[in-house]
């Protein structure tokens, strides 16, 4: 079925008949209660399902046992609710992000009115999440937490859509991987805060219109081009997030630290910001791991040459790369002489997978200008020889990096 155009309205969707009478388990009360609209947004974050954001934050293989994968594991999570912002205020970085934020939801709260609707897009670990809450709570509002991947039927979404409070902030993780059926559901209730259900099947199915109050949706994703033009277009406000500079890093690691009563240096937070690939996620393990370090083998106090001390115990080098980063640049480089070398071939060479190899260690390195894609395979820039501290061959592997990047 084609996709309907912006403002059209997709057919009535039949809800699972188990699903119509019982919301899916996460609307089970006895899995988790409804939040009590009098509670402080901040405090009625409700997750409605078993998929926390961090685990569909980053599902790529090998991402989430990293030190400087952006995947948020259990104890980030624990850690990221403790340092969270709790307003637009603290929040750092992503300026023109938060600048037109703050617009929408003034606006919103002078003519008292529920705020549009909110796509948030960006790499992970940039606080997409914590954008959300800030929403809730800059509306004064109550906040759900779901994830894509945990919406497969459209029973689903009508379960949580149909409990949800006037005002209600229901942020979705991994909106680009909910389900098809779901997805056009979303159309109308974003739109016309209404959804049908079909009771019934064949020539006596009856199609029941479900009047739904006024919510915002608040979408992340990591991919927004996967996402339908339809459900992109109802979105009131998108905001993309940059990987942040260096000196914003160092602004969250010192938050940090005084929230978490550990002794930073600004030198010794200026070395672990430069390892943390632009990303506060990162950032803050980083942080708790030389901590660690400090705690142990120094008095405490994270300087420069701690940092950097704890850091190489670590394997995270001075440009942020790991052991899997730096295996895939030398076999690039000393095994086929920088490239091109097709992307099995290289995976084999470091005794990984090609989709590890593809979407866990090239993007950074791409990133980074370390690596180049090229019609004809993996090719290493200038910058991956004088990173590993090796001599480029006057003509590359094979004589074919000749030409690619101006060399002679």
């Amino acid at each position: 079925m084609a996709a309907p155009g912006p403002h059209s309205h997709p057919e009535p969707l039949e809800a699972a008949p188990d699903r119509a009478a019982t919301p899916n388990r996460a609307a089970n009360p006895n899995r988790a209660a409804t939040p009590n609209r009098n509670d402080n947004a901040r405090q009625s974050a409700v997750n409605w399902d078993e998929t926390t954001p961090g685990d569909a934050d980053d599902p790529r293989p090998g991402a989430a046992d990293r030190l400087v994968g952006a995947a948020a594991d259990r104890e980030d999570q624990a850690v990221e609710a403790a340092l969270r912002p709790k307003d637009l205020g603290e929040f750092v970085g992503q300026e023109r992000v938060r600048e037109q934020l703050d617009l929408v939801l003034r606006a919103a709260r002078q003519r008292g009115a529920t705020a549009d609707h909110v796509l948030l897009s960006g790499a992970p670990g940039l606080g997409k999440t914590t954008l959300s809450m800030i929403i809730a709570a800059e509306m004064g509002a109550p906040i759900r937490i779901t994830s894509g991947p945990a919406i497969q039927h459209a029973g689903d979404l009508a379960a949580i859509l149909s409990s949800l409070a006037e005002g209600e902030v229901l942020f979705l993780d991994e909106i680009h991987r909910m389900s098809r059926p779901a997805e056009e559901m979303l159309y109308m209730a974003m739109e016309d805060f209404r959804v049908d259900v079909i009771v019934g099947k064949g020539p006596g199915a009856t199609a029941i219109p479900l009047e739904l109050p006024p919510f915002t949706l608040v979408g992340a994703t990591t991919r927004a081009g996967l996402l339908p033009p339809p459900l992109r277009d109802r979105f009131g406000f998108t905001g993309h997030m940059d990987f942040y500079a260096p000196a914003e890093l160092e602004r969250v690691l010192h938050r940090s630290a005084g929230l978490l009563d550990v002794p930073l240096e600004a030198e010794g937070a200026a070395e672990i910001a430069g390892r943390s690939r632009g990303t506060p996620r990162i950032a803050n393990r980083l942080l708790r791991r030389v901590r660690d370090f400090a705690q142990v083998k120094a008095d405490g106090v994270i300087t420069r040459e701690v940092s950097a001390r704890a850091l190489s115990v670590y394997e995270v080098d001075a440009r942020g790369l790991d052991r899997l980063d730096r295996a895939v640049l030398e076999a690039l480089l000393k095994l086929f002489g920088g490239g091109p070398v097709g992307l099995s071939t290289l995976a084999v060479a470091v005794g990984e997978e090609s989709e590890t190899v593809e979407e866990v260690a090239e993007p950074f390195l791409v990133r980074e200008g370390l690596l180049a894609r090229t019609p004809r395979g993996r090719v290493a820039t200038p910058a991956a020889w004088a990173h590993l501290g090796l001599t480029a061959p006057q003509q590359g592997w094979g004589g074919s990096q000749q030409g690619l990047f101006g060399q002679p």
